[in-house]
């Protein structure tokens, strides 16, 4: 549907949903076109008032669709008028229609009111990432930058992760500002991306180098380098911190793991402790294994090809150099079946141990267990990233150590050239953001991944405070 050029009067509206084959859905798609098209707002507000005269009222999702197209041009009156009216027609909003509002009221002059509408949000729900982002982005443009961290806290607090659109934000609207809170409040979010394991794309790089070289007084500066296979920075000549774990944190690591996450509470949702007793003596009885494979994880990694023989080209790749295996099986997997051959099945466990547990079973537990258990040179397959494991870890120092150990110990599978096996780090240096106090070490990616990514990035921004 072209929507009119003009606003109509209820006579043309009426020729038009006339001709419209499916005259019920004729106001949905007129303005789902008027948005695609960006029409003047006057076209959209003639077909609302042909409605409310002929249904005596407009509909929510009618009202929504109307409020996306003022968002998108910015215009702030009608905004406010739409939302006193569904203020006082509907005891509800759902999010969509507080996304929308949050946003067009926060790139106004009207900004405050996009924070009192999140106060709002808050009552009912837990506000989106979009709301909060609007309002932080908001708060930093206005250089209420206390404001700003505020929300970004609460956001952290609530599990509502930060882009890192709004995270280069900060960096930002800070530069040039001197003040101490300001700068720890910043490095906070530089240890936020140590923590997560998180890679700022080259854009976000340049805004935290631009920062740092714009503190007054204080002498930074960034420059880009590829740190030596020793780990050693050639800006700086700063040794970057070893990838491996000491006994002592390896040892701590593994016993936290296995209290917090494998005995804590989330293991036994998906399976049984009987289940999981008897994998633990089956375990213990044939330690040490050099690598544990999440079979049914492994088995989906090329699509057009049978589930077995998935498994069994990655079972061959590995069990090169007589190594150990141990592959966490399904019991259906035992059943002969398309996916499933008996011949190959029988010939895989030739080659790996295998431990074939419930079809309903959590593996994640399994897996963490036996890898721990066999000892600080065991690694293990999955393409799962064991996020939900790390959040069960109480502190950070944990947390660190965790991914610290997985960077090292996870062998990916690339999809790309499958059977082929790649480890993430080879590296004998950590790849992190790191700090020392007068220098920071921050790898970065050339493009933007919204996806967690095993890929270690090869560039890294180096700077230094010259004292």
């Amino acid at each position: 549907v072209q929507p009119p050029e003009r606003p109509l009067q209820s006579e043309e509206w009426n020729k038009l949903r006339e001709d419209f084959q499916l005259p019920e859905i004729f106001e949905k798609v007129m303005l789902n076109s008027m948005i695609r098209c960006n029409s003047p707002i006057d076209v959209a507000k003639s077909l609302l008032s042909d409605l409310a005269k002929r249904n005596g009222d407009i509909t929510y999702n009618v009202l929504v669709k109307y409020l996306t197209l003022c968002v998108q041009q910015g215009q702030v009156s009608e905004i406010r008028d739409v939302y006193d009216i569904m203020k006082v027609r509907f005891k509800i909003l759902e999010s969509g229609a507080y996304n929308l509002l949050i946003r067009g009221l926060s790139n106004s002059d009207q900004w405050t009111m996009a924070l009192t509408l999140l106060e709002e949000i808050k009552k009912v729900m837990v506000p989106s990432r979009t709301c909060y982002q609007s309002c932080i982005k908001a708060a930093s443009r206005h250089q209420e930058m206390e404001l700003a961290f505020e929300l970004y806290k609460e956001m952290l607090a609530k599990d509502v992760v930060p882009t890192l659109d709004v995270l280069q934000s900060f960096f930002d609207f800070s530069r040039g500002v001197k003040g101490a809170e300001l700068q720890k409040e910043l490095f906070g979010i530089l240890l936020y991306l140590r923590d997560n394991q998180i890679y700022p794309h080259k854009t976000f790089m340049r805004s935290i180098k631009l920062w740092f070289e714009s503190i007054p007084g204080e002498n930074w500066r960034g420059r880009l380098t590829k740190i030596k296979d020793s780990g050693q920075c050639p800006v700086c000549n700063h040794q970057l911190e070893d990838s491996n774990l000491t006994e002592e944190e390896y040892s701590n690591l593994s016993e936290r793991i296995i209290r917090d996450v494998i005995h804590g509470t989330d293991t036994f949702r998906k399976t049984s402790p009987e289940e999981f007793e008897a994998f633990q003596t089956f375990v213990e009885k044939r330690l040490p294994f050099d690598i544990v494979i999440d079979g049914l994880n492994v088995s989906h990694i090329k699509s057009r090809k049978m589930q077995c023989e998935n498994l069994f080209d990655a079972i061959n790749c590995l069990a090169k150099d007589n190594a150990r295996l141990l592959v966490l099986g399904r019991k259906h997997m035992l059943m002969n079946s398309s996916n499933w051959k008996r011949e190959t099945m029988k010939e895989m466990q030739n080659k790996a141990e295998f431990f074939f547990a419930e079809n309903i079973s959590e593996d994640d537990a399994f897996l963490l267990y036996a890898t721990l258990r066999s000892g600080k040179h065991c690694r293990f397959v999955t393409r799962d990233f064991l996020r939900d494991h790390k959040a069960c870890l109480p502190d950070s120092l944990t947390r660190h150590l965790f991914r610290k150990w997985q960077r090292g110990h996870q062998i990916v599978l690339n999809q790309n050239v499958f059977p082929v096996f790649f480890q993430q780090p080879a590296f004998r240096y950590d790849c992190v953001v790191q700090t020392t106090g007068d220098t920071w070490h921050i790898p970065y990616k050339d493009v933007f991944e919204e996806k967690y990514s095993y890929q270690v990035p090869r560039n890294w921004l180096c700077i230094r405070q010259k004292l």
